[in-house]
C-alpha cells in the first residue's frame, strides 16, 4: 500500500530529498540562537562589553538570517514535491479507472472516487509536506535541544525529561482517541459527496416533483453526522493546547525555581538560565508537532488505503498476449452462453444461443430486466461471460485487442452524454480526424442536421455541461453520428431512440439500410416500431431468448411477442422529441 504511495514520488524525488536537507540547516541554525543569547548577556551586557555584544549579536543576526533562508528553501521544495506527488496520484487513479470494465466501476461508487481524488489527494498532499519538513524538524529540533540543555547543565536539564514523558503519555491519550473519529470521518465524506452528487445529476427530476425539501433534510443529515463527528475529534485533539501548556509552564516555573538557586550558589549563569528558557519552549514545541504528525499520518492512513485500493485495482479485463487486431466481419455468435454480474450470483443470461449473419438487422425487445442490454454489452466487452463463448467475425471477443474491437464495434446508449466543447469536437469522439462534412454527413444520416443547421453557429455551437442546452432526442441523434464516424462493422443501439418521435426513428432506420448496408445492426428496443422491420427479431424473457424469428412469424408463434405487439398498437405511442 505505501509502495503504491511511494512510487508517485518519480520525478519529485530530488526535491523531496532536498527538503530535510534544508530543514535540518535550518534547525542547527535555530538551536545555536539561545546559545548565542547566553554569551550576549553573560559575556557583552553582565561584562559590559560593547564589542562582545556587537561581535556576538552579528552571529545572532547571521544565524537568524540563514535560518530564515534555509526554512524557505525546505518551504518551497516541501511544497513542490507534495504538490507534485498529489498530481501524480491523481493522474495515476484516472489513468486505472480509464482501463476499468463496467465490473470494475460497479465496485466504486461515483462519489467514493471523487473523494479519493480530492479529500484523500489533499490528505494525502498535506501529510506528505508534514512528513518532508515536520518529521525531520521536530525530531532534531527535540534532540538538539536536550543535548545542548544537558551541555549547559545536566542537572537541570532532568526537568526536561520528567516534562517529555508527562507530556508524550498525555499526547498519546488523546491521539489514540481522536484517530479511531478520523477514520470514521472519511467515511461520512463519501456519504456527503453521495447526496450531493444525485442530487445535482437529477435536479431535474426533484423539482419535477417537488422534492427539493426531501433532498435538503438528506443533505442536513449526511452534513450533520460529519459535523458531530468532526465536533468530537477536534475537540479531543483541542485539548492538545491546554496540556502543553500546562507542561510549559510546569517548566517554566521548576526551572525558574531551581535556576535561581543554581544562579546564586554560582554554578549557573543568568545568560545560561535564559537560554535553558529557549531550550525548554523548543523541546515541548517539538513533542506538540509530533503529536500532530501521528494525528495527520492518522488521518492520511485511511486515504492512502483508499487510493491505492485505485490504482492497484487489477481490471477484470485485459488484453490476451498475441491479441488479434482485425476483425474479419460482422458476424456474431452467442454459443451457450451464461452472464452473471456478481461472481456466484444469479445469473442475468441463460444458455443463449444465437447465430446473426454480417450485415443483418437484428432487433431485440423485451421487458425491464430481461436482459437486452446485457446481450449487447457482451458484443462488445463490457463484460465477460460467465460461461460460452461470445463471437464476431468468427472469433471469441476475448481474444480481440479491445481498443480495436470496440473500434469496430459502435455502442450507442440510451442514457446518451454529451461533454463540454463544441458540437464538432462531441461528433469527432467517433473520429478524431473527422472534417467538418463527414461530421455533417453522419448527422444527416442520423437526422441531427436538421436542428443543427437551424442553430446560429451550427456545428461551432457550444455545448453546456452534460448537453443540457439539447434535448434527449437531439442527444441521442448526435450520438448515433459520434458511432457512425466511426464506420463500425457492427452498430450497437441499446435503446437509442427512446427519446426520437416514430416519424424521425423511421427516417434514421431507412438510413442506415441505405448507407451501412454491409454494417450489423443490434437495434434494442421497447418498441415494436423500432424493430419490426428488422431482418430477424429477438424476444428476450427473464434472460433467456424466448424467440428468434421475423415480425410475421413472431406474431404468429410468440406469446410474449404478440402481447407486446397487440399492447402498442391498440393504445398507440404518442412520443415526440420535445425540447426538456
Amino acid at each position: 500500500m505505501l509502495r503504491t504511495i511511494l512510487r508517485q514520488v518519480k520525478q519529485y524525488r530530488t526535491a523531496a530529498i532536498l527538503t530535510p536537507v534544508w530543514t535540518a540547516a535550518e534547525v542547527v541554525m535555530g538551536v545555536l540562537i539561545p546559545y548565542v543569547t547566553a554569551s550576549i548577556i553573560d559575556k557583552g551586557i553582565n561584562a559590559g562589553s560593547m564589542p562582545d555584544v556587537y561581535r556576538y549579536g552579528f552571529y545572532m543576526l547571521l544565524m537568524a538570517f540563514l535560518s530564515l533562508m534555509f526554512g524557505i528553501l525546505a518551504g518551497r521544495f516541501a511544497a513542490y514535491s507534495s504538490t507534485g506527488i498529489a498530481a501524480n496520484l491523481r493522474d495515476a487513479m484516472y489513468r486505472n479507472i480509464q482501463r476499468f470494465s463496467f465490473s470494475d466501476i460497479d465496485k466504486y461508487s461515483t462519489a467514493g472516487l471523487v473523494t479519493r481524488m480530492t479529500t484523500d489527494v489533499a490528505n494525502i498532499q498535506n501529510a506528505t509536506q508534514m512528513l518532508l519538513r515536520v518529521s525531520f524538524r521536530a525530531p532534531l529540533n527535540l534532540i538538539s535541544s536536550v543535548v545542548m540543555c544537558f551541555f549547559i547543565n545536566s542537572r537541570l536539564s532532568v526537568i526536561f525529561l520528567v516534562a517529555i514523558v508527562i507530556l508524550a503519555s498525555l499526547l498519546t491519550l488523546i491521539i489514540v482517541r481522536a484517530s479511531k473519529l478520523f477514520q470514521q470521518i472519511f467515511r461520512k465524506y463519501d456519504d456527503l459527496n453521495s447526496v450531493v452528487q444525485e442530487n445535482v445529476s437529477a435536479i431535474r427530476v426533484v423539482k419535477a416533483y417537488v422534492r427539493e425539501h426531501h433532498e435538503l433534510g438528506k443533505l442536513d443529515r449526511a452534513a450533520l453526522s460529519l459535523f458531530r463527528l468532526n465536533v468530537k475529534a477536534e475537540s479531543i485533539m483541542a485539548l492538545n493546547g491546554p496540556v502543553m501548556n500546562l507542561v510549559v509552564y510546569g517548566c517554566i516555573i521548576s526551572l525558574s525555581w531551581f535556576g535561581a538557586h543554581y544562579i546564586v550558589s554560582g554554578s549557573l549563569t543568568a545568560g545560561q538560565l535564559t537560554s535553558l528558557f529557549s531550550y525548554v519552549m523548543m523541546v515541548l514545541q517539538s513533542l506538540m508537532m509530533l503529536s500532530m504528525i501521528f494525528v495527520q499520518l492518522t488521518q492520511s492512513a485511511a486515504s492512502v488505503k483508499r487510493i491505492a485500493e485505485v490504482i492497484d485495482e487489477v481490471p477484470d479485463m485485459s488484453n490476451p498476449e498475441s491479441p488479434v487486431t482485425q476483425v474479419k466481419d460482422s458476424s456474431i455468435d452467442f454459443d451457450h452462453v451464461y452472464f452473471s454480474y456478481k461472481a456466484g450470483g444469479d445469473y442475468a443470461l441463460e444458455d443463449i444461443n444465437l447465430s446473426i449473419q454480417a450485415g443483418q438487422t437484428i432487433g431485440i425487445i423485451g421487458g425491464t430486466g430481461s436482459g437486452k442490454s446485457t446481450v449487447g454489452s457482451l458484443i462488445c466487452r463490457l463484460y465477460d461471460v460467465s460461461k460460452g463463448q461470445v463471437r464476431v467475425g468468427g472469433t471469441d471477443v476475448r481474444e480481440y485487442d479491445m481498443e480495436s474491437l470496440r473500434k469496430q464495434v459502435a455502442v450507442v446508449l440510451q442514457s446518451n452524454t454529451l461533454f463540454s466543447g463544441t458540437l464538432l469536437e462531441n461528433l469527432r469522439w467517433g473520429k478524431e480526424d473527422a472534417t467538418e462534412e463527414e461530421c455533417r454527413q453522419a448527422c444527416i444520416a442520423s437526422c441531427a442536421d436538421e436542428f443543427i443547421s437551424a442553430l446560429p453557429d451550427g456545428y461551432n455551437t457550444v455545448v453546456e455541461q452534460g448537453g443540457a442546452n439539447f434535448s434527449g432526442g437531439q442527444k441521442q441523434r448526435l450520438c448515433i453520428a459520434q458511432a457512425l464516424l466511426k464506420q463500425p462493422k457492427v452498430l450497437i443501439l441499446d435503446d437509442s431512440t427512446s427519446a426520437v418521435d416514430t416519424a424521425t426513428d423511421a427516417k434514421i432506420r431507412q438510413t442506415f439500410a441505405e448507407k451501412i448496408p454491409g454494417t450489423t445492426k443490434i437495434i434494442i428496443s421497447h418498441r415494436i416500431l423500432s424493430i419490426q422491420h428488422s431482418d430477424k427479431i429477438i424476444v428476450m424473457d427473464d434472460g433467456k431468448v424466448k424467440g428468434f424469428d421475423t415480425h410475421d412469424n413472431l406474431l404468429k408463434t410468440n406469446d410474449i411477442y404478440r402481447d407486446i405487439y397487440n399492447m402498442q398498437t391498440s393504445g398507440g405511442e404518442g412520443d415526440f422529441d420535445q425540447k426538456k
